[in-house]
């Protein structure tokens, strides 16, 4: 193996695990002791949830249906659609359960935000976990935690517009088997109006290849409001529908699960998700107030 190649590797596996907790009675100083394991601050978390709030509820203005399907405790796997250039959903989906149901929720996201200088810091501080099958099982079977996945990966939010709310593939399913080795339930979450915050008008491929980057978007919002555009999102009216649980009837903890139903269970909740998208945009009167 090439030496770069090598120690890119050793770096990727370094972020897959949990930062170590410290000694029993060790000495952590202040700032140490507000982070946990996975590099979440609560006093961070804080400081975020007063500054997105106004985002959340005057700008989105975000509606649920069927928040309480979220269960209060143990261990669940929230799955939603994925969209907007810098994606919105995540931090709606985040700020709203923890609000409305006083839940922690660490969202899994690719390595990619692991390694960005200074917004990986960030985004583990505020709840961010590297998506990996390890740091899943700990959050949902050993922890009880509630954890946010987008199966869509970064096909959802690179899509352009004309493709809004066409779900791309669920991969391999890999996060049914994350949740059957957890025993723990999948919950789906269908939400509308991320695509319109921050809409793709079209891509620049060979931008992205050369700065090793998943895409280079330019937006709507870039083309309407100049530099500003570049974070700025459009007001979108969010509403977001949870669905029913769905429960796995197998033993957990097992190495490996039938492939075919795996994937079976997968395309179901992609299914379900797409079918519930469609029938909230059929009854939404308009991007802007819903």
């Amino acid at each position: 193996m090439p030496a770069g190649k090598e120690a890119s590797t050793r770096q990727q596996r370094a972020a897959l695990v949990p930062l170590p907790r410290p000694e029993e009675g060790t000495h952590t100083g202040h700032r140490l002791s507000d982070v946990d394991e996975w590099g979440r601050s609560a006093h961070m978390r804080e400081i975020a949830r007063r500054l997105y709030d106004p985002i959340y509820r005057h700008w989105f203005r975000v509606e649920w249906e069927g928040l309480e399907k979220i269960p209060r405790q143990g261990g669940a796997l929230l799955v939603a659609n994925h969209a907007a250039a810098i994606p919105s959903d995540a931090p709606v989906i985040m700020h709203g359960i923890e609000t409305e149901l006083g839940r922690p929720v660490y969202g899994l996201a690719d390595y990619f935000f692991r390694r960005a200088p200074v917004l990986g810091t960030l985004w583990a501080r505020v709840g961010g976990v590297t998506a990996h099958p390890d740091n899943a099982l700990r959050l949902l079977r050993d922890q009880g935690q509630l954890a946010l996945v987008f199966p869509e990966g970064t096909k959802g939010p690179s899509k352009t517009y004309q493709d809004r709310y066409r779900l791309r593939r669920f991969g391999r399913g890999g996060f049914i088997e994350i949740a059957m080795r957890a025993g723990v339930p999948v919950v789906p979450i269908a939400v509308v109006g991320a695509e319109e915050s921050m809409p793709i008008v079209f891509r620049l491929p060979s931008v992205a290849k050369a700065l090793g980057v998943p895409y280079v978007p330019i937006t709507a919002n870039m083309l309407a409001l100049g530099p500003l555009g570049v974070l700025a999102y459009f007001p979108a009216k969010f509403k977001l529908r949870v669905l029913d649980p769905v429960r796995f009837d197998v033993p957990s903890g097992q190495e490996r699960y039938s492939k075919s139903r795996v994937m079976e269970e997968a395309e179901n909740i992609r299914t379900a998700l797409q079918e519930t998208l469609y029938e909230m945009l059929r009854e939404r009167r308009s991007i802007w107030f819903g």
